[in-house]
This record gives C-alpha cells, structure tokens and sequence, in this order.
C-alpha cells in the first residue's frame, strides 16, 4: 500500500484494515551477561564465543581447573576458577574468549602407522592418551551384504604354506571389493565386521568417545570425517577433544593403528606458550564487541600473569578499559589492584585508572582448590581474583533486584576469606579513591563494601548510575530503531516521545526513578525546541531526555542526642 497506511480503493468492495492505536514499545535489555576474556587449557581462541549457561559448558570447550605454564612458570588457572566464581555466585549467561599468545602447540600422540591422533586446539590441556579399539563383529550370509555402504569386514584364507592370509573388502552399491580398488572380492562366510571405537582423555580428565567409527572414506561415521580436524558442524568443533589424521593411511593402516593403540597411546607435545600479552587481549575484546547482550566484562588474572614486567599486565587494563569505553557497547569493566598486594599498592592501581565505565575491587579471595590433593603441590586452598565473583554478583543483583540497585552489602559466595582483612581505616583510605573493597563482618559473613565507579567525575561517582544509564541508554537505542529514516515531523516526534514516556513511567513505578510523580521523576521532548532548522535539514531528530536516578545511601547517618523529660521534639 502506498505511504500513511492509505490503501488504493479501485472497485467497489468491503474493505478491512488492520490498524494500531497504540505506540511503540522499549523493552528493557538484559544487563546480567558477562564476558571473560583471557587464557585457558584449552578450546578454540577464534569464532564466535559460545554462551555458557553453567560451569560444564566451560569444562567441556575450554577445559578445567589446571594450572598453565608460560616459561617454565606454573599459573594458577584465573580463568578457570573465576568461571566457577561468577555462576556459584549467581551468573548465569556468559561468553568466554580464550588468548593465546606464541609458542603455544598442540598435543600429538604416539606415531602410527600413518595414522596421527592429536588435540583439536593448543595448549597443555589436551595431553593425556587415547585408545583405538578395533571391534570385530561376525557376520555371515545375508547379513554380510545388509551392512552400511562402506563397512570394512575381514577372514583368513590359508597361504598354502600352512599360514594364513588375512583378507580384507568394502561394501560399495555394486558390492564388495578390496579396499583402495575396484577389485571384486568375495568374503568368506562368516566373516568379521570392522569398526572402531575411541575413546581420549585429556589432562583433566575429561573423556571423549566416538564409537562405531568406519574404516572406510565411503562409511557415514568413517573416522576421519567424525574426528576429521575441521569437522563441518561448530558442534562437532566443540564436542570433539582429539582429531585423527588418516589422509595418509590405507585401510590396513586404520587396522594396524587400531590394534597398535588398543592398550593406549600417550598424547603429548601441547604446551601454553608464553603469557598472553595485550596484543592478544586486544584481539580477544575485539572478539566479544559483536555480542550485544554482554554488559559486564572481566579478564581475571591479567594483572598477575606477567609478574617480572608488571607494564604488561597495566598495558591488559588500558585495553579492557578502552573495550568498555567504545561507543554503544554499553558495558561496565571488572578491574584489579593484583593479587598479594598491600593497601598502598591497590591506592598505586587505582591512582593509574580514571574511568567512569570501570570498577576496581581489592583484595583477592581464598577459595577452596578443585584440584587439592593434600599435598604441598596442590593445597587446600587458592587465591584468585575478586572479578569472577563480582560479575555473577552484579547478576544476581539485577535480577533480584534491579540494575538500579548497588552490587554491594552483597554476600560473596564460595569464599573461605578474603586475602587480607581490610580493616575500616583502610577501608576509609580505599573507598573515596574509587577502590571497592571486600570485607567480613562478624556474624555478616563476607560482603562486597564499595559501590563506586573508578572515575574521579562526581557525576558518576555511583556504579549503580553508570549500569543504570547503560540500561536506559542500550533500551532507548535499540528499541527506537524504528524511527530511521522515518518523516522528520510532528507525528515522529509525538511517537517517539510516547515511546519513551512509557517506557521511564515503568522505570519510575517500578523504583528506579526519584520523584513523588512522573513529572519529577523524568521529561521528554522530542520537538521544535529540542531541534534547530540545521537538524531538520540534515536529518537530525533531537529527543532531550532527563531522569532523576536513585543513588546508593553509602552513608546511612542517625543523630542521637539526650533529652530532658520535658522536651518535644
């Protein structure tokens, strides 16, 4: 129909339209998605980040809780530990984006008979071994030939010397012939149906099978398309640990590696190179700018992962402060001050960041090591970085109680106890510098006790005010799309200002707006006085938006004094 929903009336009919009477709605986004990028033991570290909704979907694409070694030195696995910290804590969506950085290689296990199992990504993660099991099934008369195209069997055949010849053949769709020709050949009945069964385990622990694999290229589950190193399904990507490499082998090689590597084959050579740098960190936020629905990012670890050039783990914060910062991502980063550090090396940290789009938080937090095994290598606790615990804090806060509401007084789950205890004179040090610190109070538990940006602007001194413009910022945007490239005119501009009247009245009633009354919580204005005829002629509507935001009572302040009998107050 042509413009202004007037339809063309050419014969004379009945005509039924259908119409709205109501204005557009701004749904509100989501602001309880995390993004974590830095080193893992193992998974891919290009695409597209997979969401992880639990703690086993990290595990089974990115690995455990082992350490990393870069140089000859052990790291404990920030990544790993802070993943379980965010969902323990009340996370529940989150992309994560392994970094890599050179010298990294893969596992490959013990050479076959041109046949080479190794780990699909890099890293130290995918040592451990494997087993190919050759099952050998006996089939005979009509069943021989009712097997799947491609099915490999074998018999024996006497040499005429007094041994044996062991014979082998393929079903095709004209029947079968000896593997790698187009020789007819005539099984013996019965003979032995061929398939293979793997299995691989890798440095955690974790256990990947593929059974009833075919031998032959013709086969729908041959081995070298299901454990193929570039599988076609970003599924099969994931799923599959190890990749076999038989581009070389015949069929009898397939055999012969089988049977070799019945009892086990140790996968060994994957290393994890050097600490990642910023270069890769960079790389990695870039990896994650895409992904609309992530409001909190984090790197755990980074500061800690170069300590003999400290300037690297300062050069990983610059980057994921600039991340944040980018126009219409609409996020909030997670920072730092290290772990092992004293109060005036966190006031150090802080004095080298000024961002309103930033938190920083001090100290670490002990927890209780997944891997303890008793003894001195593995002890029965570890300290880790305070940002995995935050961003699934600031989850559980919004959906409990809105992103309006400060992430503090909140209880920081999973920790045995901070890793220093700051005292309420360090706190009173920490606190105005824009340094959020974790404390334990007595009968309280362990409590995030800071609720400010990093940012030395009193405007957005308040986290909760710079999440809470992120929301209406990244709502308003993105559900007022429908006004590009409409008529710059009065019925836009009443459409639009409906809009988002109705959209802040719902804030104001739900409690995250001052004021007695919509009027003295919010205005809009979206007219002639909000745009110059410059606007008009260059295509530019101008919508003045202001909101009175509700602020943290940070200072909750009683004055108490004594009275006489007689007094009133």
């Amino acid at each position: 129909m042509p413009g202004n929903n007037v339809a063309e009336y050419l014969a004379p009919a009945v005509y039924v339209e259908e119409t709205s009477f109501r204005s557009k709605s701004i749904e509100g986004v989501s602001t309880s998605t995390a993004g974590f990028v830095g080193p893992t033991r193992r998974g891919p570290s290009t695409g597209a980040p997979e969401l992880l909704t639990r703690e086993s979907d990290f595990e089974r694409i990115y690995g455990g809780t082992g350490r990393l070694t870069y140089g000859g030195t052990a790291f404990d696995n920030y990544m790993a530990l802070s993943v379980k910290a965010f969902f323990d804590n009340g996370g529940r969506r989150l992309y994560v984006r392994r970094v890599v950085d050179g010298g990294v290689a893969a596992t490959s296990g013990t050479a076959l008979t041109n046949v080479v199992i190794a780990a699909r990504h890099v890293g130290s993660g995918g040592n451990g071994s494997a087993t190919m099991t050759l099952a050998a099934n006996e089939v005979s008369g009509a069943a021989l030939a009712a097997l799947p195209i491609g099915s490999v069997v074998r018999w024996e055949t006497p040499d005429g010397g007094g041994g044996t010849v062991v014979n082998l053949a393929v079903l095709t769709d004209t029947g079968f012939v000896t593997p790698g020709t187009t020789t007819a050949a005539t099984p013996a009945s019965p003979s032995e149906a061929l398939s293979i069964d793997f299995v691989g385990v890798d440095a955690d622990g974790f256990v990947h099978e593929a059974l009833g694999l075919g031998l032959d290229a013709s086969h729908s589950q041959f081995i070298g398309d299901v454990l193929a190193e570039n599988p076609s399904s970003l599924a099969a990507q994931l799923a599959n640990i190890f990749w076999v490499d038989v581009s070389a082998a015949s069929t009898s090689d397939i055999v012969a590696a089988a049977e070799a590597a019945d009892t086990g084959v140790p996968l060994t050579g994957g290393t994890d190179g050097n600490a990642p740098t910023s270069t890769q960190y960079a790389t990695g936020f870039g990896d994650i700018e895409a992904l609309d629905d992530i409001s909190t990012v984090a790197a755990p670890g980074h500061i800690d992962l170069h300590p003999a050039t400290p300037a690297n783990g300062t050069a990983i914060r610059a980057e994921l402060i600039t991340h944040v910062e980018q126009r219409g991502l609409y996020r909030v980063a997670l920072l730092e001050t290290g772990l092992n550090r004293v109060v005036s090396e966190a006031r150090t940290a802080k004095s080298e960041v000024d961002s309103k789009y930033a938190a920083m938080y001090y100290p670490g937090v002990v927890v209780a090591n997944p891997a303890a095994t008793g003894s001195a290598s593995e002890p029965a606790e570890i300290t880790i970085p305070p940002s995995g615990f935050l961003a699934g804090i600031f989850a559980r806060s919004d959906n409990d109680n809105g992103v309006w509401k400060s992430p503090a007084n909140e209880v920081v789950q999973g920790a045995l106890r901070f890793e220093r205890s700051v005292s309420f004179g360090e706190s009173e040090v920490l606190n105005p510098l824009g340094v959020n610190c974790l404390r334990f109070f007595p009968g309280r538990g362990y409590r995030v006790w800071g609720a400010r940006t990093a940012s030395s602007d009193p405007e957005w001194k308040y986290l909760s005010v710079r999440r809470y413009f992120n929301y209406l910022e990244a709502s308003i945007e993105r559900g007022t799309q429908w006004a590009v490239f409409e008529s710059n005119g009065p019925a836009l501009w009443e459409n639009v200002t409906q809009t988002i009247d109705s959209f802040l009245y719902t804030e104001w009633r739900n409690g995250a707006l001052l004021g007695a009354s919509p009027k003295e919580a919010y205005f809009v204005r979206c007219d002639l006085t909000t745009m110059t005829q410059n606007d008009l002629d260059n295509g530019r509507m101008v919508c003045l938006i202001g909101v009175a935001v509700v602020k943290p009572a940070e200072f909750v302040i009683f004055r108490i004094g004594q009275m006489t009998a007689t007094s009133r107050s």
